[in-house]
């Protein structure tokens, strides 16, 4: 699974993608500061089942903090993508490029409307955020659109005269977008079939499909922090309904989670509240009073955490499962439920046996649900944070 962190230049998206991972990026307000695309992991963050057993876990990956498990889900932060991408313009072929890869996009939009299209700051906060909304679904439908081009008449040939199915012929020419003939043939259920007659408009229609499937898109509504953001907010919310925006301020969450790792503070991130335990300047104590007033008591949280858990748990539909033993929770290193899978809903149990290790899957006899103490067959379709034993034969 890869997240891409997208959004025009000077938005707040490198300081995002920083504040979810403390990676070492480079933040600045000018365009392009994001050159090469960074990659690295950021947390989902799940309520841990140790807490189910009166236990505290030792994850091999990722950490726990007050029974809340934060797992590892990798991130992609590209060029800063500007007006006409799909022509080149910018950065636009490499950030189209690089985002091929990610399988469900956070797009950072600067709420206080403080950058214009170029991702150039204006003297007022004057820019309606909702431009930016539009015009990534644009450079991301007309991309998609020339790459269909790309193979248009050689879909014509291999349906007219090859008898290739159509469906078959998209998905192979788009299979790096993640297209597979069943979600082509899902698709083309609401077009015509007589493909030589299709107009552009008809392209266009089939191609924002094709990016509605495969490329998911959250909204991180950044910089609250600013006054005058709550309008922009909610007019985002007023006319883009079919998106999840989330209101977030990264300058915040990158601060508490710096300050945490001094241990001037402990906080758990997506939390509301944070508990100074350091010795803090004047200056650093009037900030986190301010974060606290001006962010995490009006919004609930910084929103950081929340497009992360949303886009992985809601918009990619997976879910949290834990291997354990109906007897043992512990590893051979003596850690005690030390791994938790991200797992497509709608896995079997056999599908997570077959995730744990070929070997399992192959030999899979039976699975046993340990908070129940019930075995159950390969068919069972996991549940979010349950824990499951697999028995095989050796």
């Amino acid at each position: 699974m890869l997240i891409g962190i997208v959004g025009k230049p000077s938005t707040g998206k490198s300081t995002f993608f920083k504040a979810c991972t403390l990676a070492d990026v480079a933040i600045a307000s000018y365009p392009f500061t994001t050159i090469k695309p960074n990659r690295a992991v950021g947390f989902v963050r799940v309520e841990c089942v140790d807490k189910d057993f009166s236990k505290q876990c030792n994850p091999r990956m990722g950490f726990c903090i007050n029974h809340n498990r934060f797992v590892p889900v990798e991130l992609l932060d590209v060029a800063g993508l500007v007006p006409g991408a799909h022509e080149g313009k910018g950065l636009g072929n490499q950030f189209l490029d690089d985002l091929r890869q990610a399988d469900v996009l956070v797009h950072i939009v600067d709420a206080s409307g403080g950058t214009n299209e170029k991702g150039e700051n204006v003297p007022t906060l004057s820019y309606d955020p909702c431009n930016d909304i539009k015009f990534l679904e644009n450079e991301l439908d007309m991309w998609i659109v020339e790459l269909i081009r790309k193979g248009w008449n050689k879909f014509v040939r291999q349906q007219l005269v090859e008898k290739l199915e159509l469906h078959k012929a998209i998905a192979r020419q788009l299979s790096g977008l993640g297209v597979t003939e069943e979600i082509a043939e899902e698709i083309l259920q609401g077009f015509s079939s007589d493909i030589k007659n299709w107009s552009n408009g008809n392209l266009l229609n089939f191609a924002t499909a094709i990016r509605k499937k495969t490329k998911p898109i959250i909204i991180a509504a950044n910089k609250i922090d600013v006054p005058g953001s709550d309008r922009n907010i909610e007019n985002m919310k007023k006319n883009f309904l079919d998106y999840r925006i989330i209101p977030c301020s990264a300058d915040f969450e990158l601060a508490l989670r710096e300050a945490a790792k001094l241990n001037l503070i402990k906080y758990v991130p997506g939390d509301g509240k944070f508990d100074i335990v350091g010795d803090l300047s004047e200056k650093q104590r009037l900030a986190l009073e301010h974060i606290q007033k001006s962010v995490l008591d009006k919004f609930g949280s910084t929103g950081v955490q929340d497009v992360l858990n949303i886009a992985v748990f809601e918009l990619l539909n997976y879910i949290a499962v834990f291997p354990g033993g109906l007897n043992n929770l512990v590893d051979s290193q003596g850690r005690v439920l030390p791994d938790c899978f991200l797992m497509k809903n709608g896995s079997t149990a056999l599908d997570f046996a077959f995730k744990l290790h070929t070997d399992f899957g192959k030999n899979f006899i039976r699975a046993i649900d340990v908070k129940k103490r019930l075995t159950v067959g390969k068919e069972y379709l996991l549940k979010h944070r349950d824990v499951i034993e697999i028995i095989a034969n050796k």
